[in-house]
C-alpha cells in the first residue's frame, strides 16, 4: 500500500514538473531591439501592441477587461498571475482587452471555491497569447528608463528577425484613436427606467462597475457611442450627463470634445473619468501628453486640494493634462494631485456643474476612497434640478 501511494505521488509530482517546467519557449521583443525570453503559457502566437506593466497585487480580471487596456501587452508586476482562477461576474467588459500577457510565475490551478474556471482557460475561449517565466522585475526597470513602447510576444522563437519588421509596423499610441474600437455599436440602458436621474453616458470604453455604480445610486443610464453629438444625447433629456474612460490619445476625439463644450455651454452637469477627464480639459483649450510611462496601479496617492485629505487611488493612464497649462487657464481650478510626480489628477470647470478625474473611484476590486465622487456627482444633478 505504501508503495502504491509512494508511485501515485512520484506521478503527481511530474505531472506537474511537466506542466510547469516542460513547456515550450517565447520571448518578448522590444522596439528598440531589446529581448526578454520566457515561456509560452500554452496558446501559440504573436501578439503585438504597446507594452506597459501594472503594479496591483490583485484584480487582474479586471485589468485584463478593461477596454482602457485596449491593445496593449500587460506586463504583470506580481509573482503570481492565476492563483485564484476568473469569476463571471468581475468583468469590465465582455472580452479581453489587453493584447497580450507578461508574468514571472502562471497558475495553471486555482484555489478559489468561487472561481468559474481557471485563467488559462479564460485566456484559451479569447485566444490570447500570454508568456511567463520572464524577469519581469528587469522588463519593468527597463520600461521604467526607456520610457514605454511598443512591443511583440510571440512562442515562434526561430523568427525573431522576421518578426522584427512586423513589430516596424504597429502604430504608436501617440496620435491613436481606439475609442472606436471598444465602445459600444448601439446606445443601451442600465438601471431602472422609473429611477429619478437619467443620466447620459458617451462611451469612450466604459467600464461596468462605472455604470454599476451609477444605478446603484438610483440613476437610470443611457450608454451612447463614442461618436454621438449632442444634439442625439441631449434629446433623451438627461439630468447630467458622464464621459468615459477609455484607451487611447485623447486628441483625435474631436467630436467627444465638441459635446463636452456643448454640455457645458448648456451648463449641464458633467462628471468626466481618465479620458472623459482628458476630453473635458482639451474642451476648455487645456493640452494633453502622453507620459514616459504612465500610472497603472491600485495605491497611487491622490492629495484632494479642497478637502487636504489623502487618497490611495486605482489608476490606469498614459496620457495627462499639462498642469502649467492647466494652472494657467481662467476657465479651470485644479482639486487633485498625484503626490508621486505633481500632475494633475483632477479639475473642475469654474463656473459650471463639471468636474473631473484621472483616475478611477469607480475601482474593482479596490481601493473605495474615491467612490465618494460618484455620490458628488448624483448630488451635483440634484442640486442643478433644485435650482431649476
Amino acid at each position: 500500500m505504501f508503495i502504491l501511494f509512494f508511485m501515485l505521488f512520484l506521478c503527481q509530482r511530474n505531472y506537474k514538473m511537466n506542466k510547469y517546467s516542460l513547456r515550450p519557449k517565447a520571448f518578448i521583443l522590444l522596439e528598440d531591439g531589446t529581448v526578454f525570453f520566457g515561456k509560452s503559457v500554452g496558446i501559440d502566437g504573436t501578439a503585438t501592441g504597446e507594452v506597459c506593466f501594472n503594479t496591483g497585487m490583485t484584480g487582474y480580471q479586471e485589468i485584463f477587461t478593461d477596454p482602457s487596456y485596449h491593445g496593449q501587452l500587460m506586463v504583470a508586476t506580481n509573482a503570481h498571475i492565476g492563483n485564484y482562477g476568473v469569476n463571471s461576474q468581475e468583468v469590465e467588459s465582455e472580452q479581453i482587452q489587453i493584447a497580450g500577457l507578461i508574468c514571472k510565475n502562471f497558475n495553471y490551478g486555482h484555489s478559489r471555491p468561487a472561481a468559474d474556471a481557471s485563467l488559462l482557460d479564460f485566456f484559451k475561449d479569447h485566444n490570447l497569447v500570454a508568456i511567463s517565466d520572464v524577469d519581469t522585475r528587469a522588463l519593468v526597470s527597463y520600461i521604467r528608463d526607456n520610457g514605454a513602447m511598443n512591443a511583440l510576444i510571440s512562442t515562434d522563437v526561430e523568427a525573431i528577425d522576421s518578426l522584427k519588421a512586423e513589430l516596424q509596423k504597429v502604430p504608436s499610441m501617440k496620435g491613436l484613436e481606439l475609442a472606436s474600437k471598444v465602445s459600444t455599436k448601439t446606445p443601451y440602458f442600465e438601471g431602472d427606467p422609473s429611477a429619478p436621474i437619467k443620466i447620459a453616458a458617451l462611451d469612450l470604453g466604459i467600464k461596468k462597475n462605472i455604470l454599476r455604480n451609477l444605478v446603484a445610486r438610483d440613476a437610470y443610464v443611457k450608454v451612447f457611442p463614442y461618436n454621438t453629438d449632442f444634439a442625439t444625447m441631449s434629446a433623451w433629456n438627461p439630468d447630467g450627463y458622464f464621459i468615459s474612460n477609455g484607451p487611447g490619445d485623447p486628441e483625435p476625439l474631436i467630436q467627444a470634445q465638441e459635446v463636452a463644450k456643448q454640455i457645458l455651454e448648456q451648463n449641464k452637469p458633467l462628471f468626466g473619468i481618465c479620458l472623459g477627464h482628458q476630453i473635458i480639459a482639451l474642451s476648455q483649450g487645456i493640452s494633453t501628453y502622453k507620459m514616459l510611462n504612465g500610472h497603472r496601479g491600485i495605491n497611487h496617492p491622490i492629495l484632494n486640494l479642497e478637502t487636504k485629505k489623502g487618497e490611495v487611488t486605482s489608476q490606469n493612464h498614459g496620457f495627462a493634462i499639462d498642469r502649467e497649462a492647466t494652472e494657467n487657464n481662467k476657465n479651470v481650478s485644479i482639486t487633485h494631485v498625484h503626490l508621486n510626480d505633481n500632475t494633475v489628477a483632477g479639475i473642475r470647470v469654474n463656473g459650471k456643474p463639471c468636474f473631473s478625474v484621472q483616475y478611477h473611484p469607480e475601482a474593482s476590486p479596490g481601493p473605495h476612497d474615491s467612490v465618494y465622487l460618484f455620490d458628488q456627482f448624483i448630488q451635483l444633478i440634484q442640486d442643478h434640478k433644485n435650482k431649476l
